[in-house]
C-alpha cells in the first residue's frame, strides 16, 4: 500500500516519518480485519525503506483505538467454528499486528490522543514510544467482556509494568488515566490536548535523524533481553555492533564527536 487513503487507514510520509493514521472515527478506529493487513504490510514497507527513519500510529477523532472490531467478532463468535480456528485467528490475526509492531527494524511511535483499549492498548504497549494526551487513557477489558488475555498482552503487560499490577488491570479490566500510565511506565510522554501534536512532531523529528541502524538493533536487543540469558543477550549486543560498525553513520558519529561539529546521520 503506497501513500494515500483508505476507508480505514490515512497513510503519509514527511520529513523521513511514515505517518499510519487509523481513520474509523464513527466506530472508534476499532480495526477490521482488513485494517490490520493493511497495517502489517505498511511496517514492513517501513522496514524495508531505507528513507523511513521512523512509524508514528495514530488516529483520528476522539479515541485512539477501542481494539478489534466487536461487532465483527459477535457475529463470529455466534457461529460454531472448528476446533483450533481461534487459535489460529488469534496468532495470524492480533498477534501478528502486534509482532509486526515490535519486529519492525525502525523506531515506531504510539500517538495516543484518545481511549486505548483491548487491542488498542496492547498496539500502543508494542510501540517503542508512546505519547499520549491528558484525555487519553487506557484499558484491557477482555474479562470483563469473558475473554481471556488478548493480542500479545499477557506477554507485554507484565514486562511493561509488573506481574501484580498487570494482574490487576486484567483481572477488573480498570482504566489507567494518561497520567496513571506515565508513573507506571506504559507511557513516555504526557502532553496537554493543545501541545500534543507539538510533543509527537518533536519526537518523530529527534528519531529521524538519529542514527536509524544503531536505533533499529538496539530496539531488536532491548525487546530480546527480557527473554535472553546473559551469554545470549552478550553475544548478540556484539553482533549488532559488528553489524553496526559497518554502517556510513557508525563513522559520522565518530567524526563529528572527534571534529566537534554537529552530526548529520543519513540512517544508513
Amino acid at each position: 500500500m503506497s501513500e494515500g487513503e483508505s476507508d480505514m487507514l490515512l497513510v503519509d510520509m514527511a520529513g523521513g516519518v511514515m505517518w499510519i493514521t487509523l481513520n474509523r472515527p464513527d466506530r472508534a478506529n476499532a480495526i477490521t480485519p482488513e485494517g490490520r493487513q493493511q497495517i502489517i504490510e505498511l511496517l514492513r514497507q517501513a522496514d524495508a525503506d531505507p528513507d523511513v527513519r521512523a512509524v508514528v500510529i495514530g488516529s483520528t477523532g476522539k479515541h485512539f483505538c477501542a481494539g478489534a472490531d466487536v461487532s465483527r467478532m459477535a457475529s463470529t463468535m455466534a457461529q460454531k467454528r472448528a476446533v483450533g480456528s481461534t487459535m489460529r485467528t488469534m496468532l495470524w490475526g492480533a498477534q501478528a499486528l502486534i509482532t509486526a509492531v515490535l519486529d519492525c527494524g525502525k523506531p515506531v511511535v504510539a500517538a495516543v490522543q484518545g481511549p486505548a483499549a483491548g487491542l488498542g492498548a496492547t498496539l500502543a504497549l508494542a510501540c517503542d514510544l508512546v505519547i499520549a494526551s491528558q484525555s487519553a487513557w487506557f484499558s484491557f477489558p477482555f474479562a470483563l467482556r469473558g475473554l481471556s488475555m488478548d493480542a500479545g498482552s499477557a506477554y507485554l503487560l507484565p514486562r511493561r509494568i509488573g506481574l501484580q499490577r498487570a494482574k490487576e488491570l486484567a483481572f477488573f479490566g480498570e482504566r489507567l488515566t494518561a497520567d496513571e500510565a506515565m508513573a507506571i511506565g506504559m507511557v513516555n510522554r504526557v502532553a496537554t490536548p493543545a501541545q500534543f501534536d507539538v510533543a509527537v512532531e518533536d519526537m518523530v523529528a529527534r528519531l529521524a535523524k538519529g542514527a536509524t541502524t544503531a536505533i533499529g538493533l538496539s530496539k531488536k536487543l532491548l525487546n530480546a533481553s527480557m527473554d535472553s540469558d546473559r551469554q545470549g543477550a552478550f553475544l548478540a549486543e556484539a553482533m549488532s555492533q559488528e553489524i553496526n560498525s559497518q554502517t556510513e553513520d557508525v563513522r559520522e558519529g565518530i567524526a563529528s564527536f572527534g571534529e566537534k561539529r554537529e552530526v548529520a546521520y543519513r540512517g544508513y
